[in-house]
């Protein structure tokens, strides 16, 4: 898998004319859903070399990521006559550039992608790295690929359509990223102030730390054969937080369920690898302070656990955890007894007074 090209953009509409001008292709697509099709689209579709591109648009949210609706896209790409060389585009957030990146993947054996994220999530996540994928059977990206797109192109001016909810799933993945690299970045995340008029500016500056921090570890290892399961700390409870969520019919973004994992695996951190009790305390107190509790009670234990069982970083049966001993010394295939898990949605629901 080769490295992809990340460009933090101040001009996106010259950057994106000044790239499709550089690559040949025979059919330009753009993939959207219902939200980024008419909020983030009139951004870009005075691009010149955009006026011909067909656009593809979705239904909005995480429900949309399927088999069905990506049937649709495969669909649409065959009877506009998409071959090999043409180029998709995938304008939107983490569920767009997750899905758009598979359809790329699989549509004639793989043809080219561009991702452009127009949420904080996407930006410093799912965009970037290569990840691909839909959810299947009530399970978080269960069908998927390693497929890096062609380039990646990250505008802050997006992230002024978002709400707050969704800055904060956003962010959410920057405190993981800054919790697996540095004392110098954790410190300047956990300092930010999300309550007041965000300072866009050092946001873009806070992003481009975080992307280059997946970036370092994802050119290490592309293929998550070691060191890039680091990114998955806070995501095998989060993932199943987020399961449960949409079990009930009461779906949370996924940021807020990776939230709620790191509170979880931050108490595993604690009783298995020695994180300090200090800094546990410091960030879950942080995390409280702006994000709402994920309701569940001791009924949704099994359930929980039987989500935590289906994770993908699992190999022959066993729950692989990527931990941590300090902020930015990661402990990844991490075993932990059921009795432990259990322990950590004690944990939660005592943190978040549940």
């Amino acid at each position: 898998m080769g490295k992809q090209q990340v460009v933090i953009s101040a001009d996106l509409q010259k950057d994106l004319q000044n790239f499709l001008s550089s690559v040949s292709y025979d059919k330009l697509f753009v993939l959207t859903d219902s939200n980024t099709r008419e909020m983030c689209w009139p951004l870009i579709q005075n691009v010149p070399l955009l006026k011909e591109a067909r656009v593809i648009t979705t239904g909005a949210g995480d429900l949309n990521k399927n088999i069905e609706v990506l049937t649709d896209i495969w669909q649409i790409l065959s009877t506009e006559g998409a071959s090999r060389n043409s180029l998709l585009i995938n304008l939107g957030g983490g569920m767009i550039t997750d899905m758009g990146g598979f359809a790329g993947a699989t549509f004639k054996r793989g043809i080219r992608t561009l991702n452009i994220p127009t949420t904080l999530m996407a930006s410093v996540d799912a965009a970037v790295g290569g990840k691909t994928g839909i959810n299947f059977i009530g399970l978080k990206n269960e069908i998927g690929a390693f497929y890096p797109p062609e380039c990646v192109f990250i505008d802050c001016e997006f992230l002024r359509t978002l709400d707050r909810e969704n800055i904060l799933s956003g962010y959410a993945e920057m405190i993981k990223h800054a919790l697996i690299s540095s004392m110098e970045i954790y410190t300047s995340v956990l300092l930010f102030d999300l309550d007041v008029d965000i300072d866009y500016t050092f946001l873009n500056k806070l992003v481009a730390q975080s992307v280059a921090v997946k970036e370092r570890i994802v050119e290490e290892d592309p293929k998550e054969q070691g060191i890039r399961k680091a990114l998955n700390f806070g995501h095998t409870i989060g993932h199943a937080y987020e399961s449960l969520t949409f079990k009930k019919n009461a779906p949370v973004l996924h940021g807020h369920a990776v939230a709620a994992g790191m509170v979880s695996e931050l108490y595993l951190s604690y009783k298995v690898c020695g994180f300090p009790m200090e800094r546990l305390s410091r960030v879950v107190h942080y995390l409280k302070e702006y994000y709402s509790a994920i309701p569940f009670d001791c009924d949704d234990y099994e359930t929980l656990y039987e989500l935590i069982t289906h994770d993908k970083k699992n190999e022959g049966g066993v729950i692989n955890f990527t931990l941590l001993s300090q902020v930015g010394e990661v402990r990844i295939n991490q075993s932990v007894t059921k009795e432990l898990i259990l322990e950590s949605l004690d944990f939660y629901r005592e943190s978040f007074g549940i």
